[in-house]
């Protein structure tokens, strides 16, 4: 009779068991899922927001490139232009006088290309300060901590002397 009796079946214990287990589940469930579920929804739209905040940096950037690269551009029509002008002076000068008209007309071209020289050396001087500020300040919003103005100045020294070389 004893053998019976371990292995018997108590319907309330059985009732009470999964009353427990339900009670637990519901525990479970109100305590640790939904603030974990609640944390990682917050956590998936703190990185969602980031990486908004990084596309418009880099459209902000890409926009920024393109305009100084037009400006470079219209910088190098105007030397050019410059240099046209001045070669269409030293012509008429030499047309005008005859035995002194080789060497003014020597002496102007000479400064004309110096001056274009000059004026493109200052253009591409105000560029290159004028990318180093953008990107300056580009570089502290996305690293999130400011370089000092020597590195960031050799950095973009180092980057617009590499493309000075490809021209």
């Amino acid at each position: 009779m004893q053998a019976l009796d371990v292995i018997s079946i108590n319907i309330w214990d059985i009732l009470i068991s999964l009353a427990n287990l339900g009670l637990l589940f519901l525990a479970v469930k109100k305590f640790l899922y939904k603030p974990v579920k609640d944390m990682m929804a917050a956590r998936e739209e703190a990185i969602a927001a980031q990486y908004r905040a990084a596309d418009e940096a880099e459209q902000a950037a890409k926009a920024d490139q393109a305009l100084y690269a037009e400006k470079l551009s219209g910088a190098q029509d105007e030397v050019d232009a410059m240099l046209e002008q001045a070669a269409v002076n030293a012509s008429r000068r030499g047309e005008r006088i005859v035995a002194d008209a080789q060497d003014k007309a020597d002496g102007i071209i000479r400064q004309a290309q110096t001056e274009a020289e000059m004026e493109k050396k200052k253009a591409q001087a105000t560029i290159r300060r004028e990318i180093t500020d953008v990107s300056a300040a580009l570089t502290e919003k996305l690293l999130g901590r400011e370089m000092s103005a020597d590195d960031h100045r050799a950095m973009i020294d180092s980057f617009l002397d590499g493309i000075g070389e490809e021209q």
